[in-house]
């Protein structure tokens, strides 16, 4: 009788899916044609991601973008230094610092010498955050020790490209003294079909006391925690 006709499968290895390469933070490429040197490195998709984490500096270190590591969200600081803060350049009333970041960089931070009319005020385009999320715009400043005439509460306004607007008012005189605090401007979604310039303020102008010690870094916009 003839042998056994049992034939043995050998299964064939499966290809492989290829892992995907990180997608790009959204109008990343558009935001980081204005990055200080040194430039980002593009010779690896991989690598830039750490990069974004770390944040990189914009136009001589006047605004900071960065990606947030967990919602992998664009995120912004605009520096004082790129902000309309009144008198600014006239040494009786504020004088300009050297602050160090946590990124061993060194960014330049505006003190208030002394002023009976304190206005600060900035800008910033909706269409480098990251669409259909909330975004919570933050005034990053410290009250020096020998701070003085805050008495009267400040004003905080927020008006967005529909000319919609938030405004409340704060007391600086329960504020911690001697280290950096976000105050809160106001709060938005960022969607496509309202692109436009958001515009953010911090005025004491009210009483016209003369105030001193607050030291301004700049303008947090990043998602809402």
């Amino acid at each position: 009788m003839g042998g056994s006709s049992t034939r043995h499968y050998t299964p064939q290895p499966q290809p492989q899916p290829q892992p995907q390469a990180p997608k790009k933070p959204h109008n990343c490429e558009v935001i980081l044609k204005d990055a200080d040197i040194p430039p980002i490195d593009w010779s690896s998709v991989e690598k830039l991601p750490d990069q974004l984490y770390a944040g990189v500096f914009l136009n001589q270190k006047r605004k900071k973008y960065w990606v947030d590591r967990t919602s992998h969200h664009n995120c912004f600081m605009v520096f004082a230094r790129d902000l309309a803060i009144t008198w600014a350049d006239d040494e009786r009333f504020w004088q300009w610092a050297i602050f160090k970041e946590t990124s061993d960089a060194f960014v330049e931070v505006a003190e208030l010498l002394n002023v009976c009319w304190l206005e600060i005020r900035g800008r910033f385009e909706t269409t480098k955050l990251s669409p259909g999320i909330v975004y919570e715009v933050f005034f990053v400043v410290m009250l020096k020790d020998h701070a003085y005439g805050w008495e009267v509460p400040v004003q905080f306004k927020l008006i967005l490209p529909d000319d919609s607007s938030q405004e409340h008012k704060e007391n600086f005189m329960n504020k911690q003294k001697g280290q950096w605090i976000e105050i809160l401007a106001g709060k938005f979604m960022a969607t496509p079909d309202k692109v436009g310039d958001i515009e953010f303020s911090l005025c004491g102008c009210e009483g016209r006391n003369w105030k001193k010690g607050l030291v301004v870094k700049g303008v947090a916009i990043r998602p809402e925690a």
